[in-house]
């Protein structure tokens, strides 16, 4: 999805802009009213935690496909950042009803409750990441979230309105696909690239990794290029396939060792070499797969919290993001994270 607001939160007017955001957002995804004034509510309640307890941070909001039964819609994804001291007692803040000073009483245990999905990972000194879901209808409590999981996130440069990177996942019988994307450039032209290439996923993702590749040769001709990696699980075998056709990250963890997964040189649509090799991994319950667009760091430091690893995939995408840059390195393109996890 194209949709990305990236707000700062440093004094309180900004409150406000982060709740008007998760309007547009809503309005955007085809919420109706009574889920709109829930995103709103919670927009509104984490960016006055990032005020209150982190002297500030940012609040990413993007629009996430919510894949259900009757179809695939757009669902409001918010996360808050900050390089604060941490939540001491994360389960008391959880708790429903308990509230923060100054804020609408609402909590980030009321927040839970009213969103589809919703997470939270912070570590003293480092900061916090909370992470909630709307979509169209209330959630169903007592169900579980989907194991394994992909999630991300996706940030424009220079919070333009438009990012050059998306990301997407398709479930379909045994198999997992998820890719992400780079279009060439920024702004518009580069959006309409690699929305092409998540958009064409849909139709093809019972495909192999090179044979997606290769299928997108054709759409994304007709925009300005991509750069493209697809990976595939099998939940059967317990395998993952990855392919990769430019300058896309990809990194690997199995067993506590991070491996890096290498894509090929060129631009899908306008360079892309004749053959595409697959890359063939093993899929243990403790592996974890980070796939990023050249606007995070080269070199990133993975993650080594085994508290972060087990969280939402969203969260572990934002952590990753907060984590690679500062104001001393900022990001100078359009930044995509996407992770698969959780099996």
């Amino acid at each position: 999805m194209s949709g990305v607001w990236d707000v700062p939160v440093d004094d309180s007017t900004r409150v406000r802009d982060v709740r008007v955001a998760a309007e547009e957002a809503s309005a955007l995804a085809g919420l109706g009213p009574h889920r709109t004034a829930t995103a709103a509510l919670v927009a509104t309640e984490l960016a006055t935690n990032l005020l209150r307890h982190a002297d500030g941070g940012r609040v990413l909001i993007n629009l996430v496909d919510s894949a259900r039964a009757d179809g695939r819609r757009a669902a409001v994804q918010l996360l808050s950042l900050d390089h604060g001291p941490g939540i001491p007692d994360v389960a008391q803040a959880m708790r429903d009803g308990y509230s923060t000073a100054a804020s609408l009483g609402a909590g980030l245990g009321t927040c839970r409750r009213i969103a589809n999905a919703f997470d939270l990972h912070s570590a003293p000194g480092r900061g916090t990441v909370a992470m909630a879901r709307i979509d169209h209808e209330p959630a169903v409590r007592g169900a579980s979230p989907p194991r394994p999981r992909a999630g991300g996130v996706n940030v424009p440069l220079g919070r333009a309105e438009h990012s050059g990177d998306a990301w997407e996942w398709v479930q379909g019988g045994d198999r997992l696909t998820l890719l992400l994307a780079d279009g060439l450039g920024h702004g518009a032209k580069a959006a309409e690239a690699s929305t092409a290439a998540v958009t064409e996923l849909r139709g093809v993702a019972d495909r192999s990794p090179a044979e997606i590749l290769r299928h997108l040769r054709g759409p994304l001709r007709r925009t300005r290029g991509a750069a493209v990696a697809v990976a595939q699980l099998d939940l059967v075998s317990g395998r993952l396939d990855f392919s990769g056709i430019g300058n896309i990250g990809a990194r690997l963890r199995t067993g506590g060792t991070w491996k890096a997964l290498l894509s090929q040189p060129g631009i899908v649509g306008a360079q892309a070499p004749a053959t595409v090799p697959v890359q063939r991994e093993p899929w243990h319950a403790d592996s974890l797969l980070v796939l990023h667009s050249d606007g995070l760091p080269a070199r990133w430091t993975p993650p080594d919290d085994d508290t972060l690893l087990t969280r939402d995939p969203a969260v572990v995408a934002a952590v990753i993001l907060r984590d690679a840059g500062s104001a001393a390195r900022p990001v100078r393109d359009d930044t995509c994270v996407a992770v698969l996890g959780g099996a």
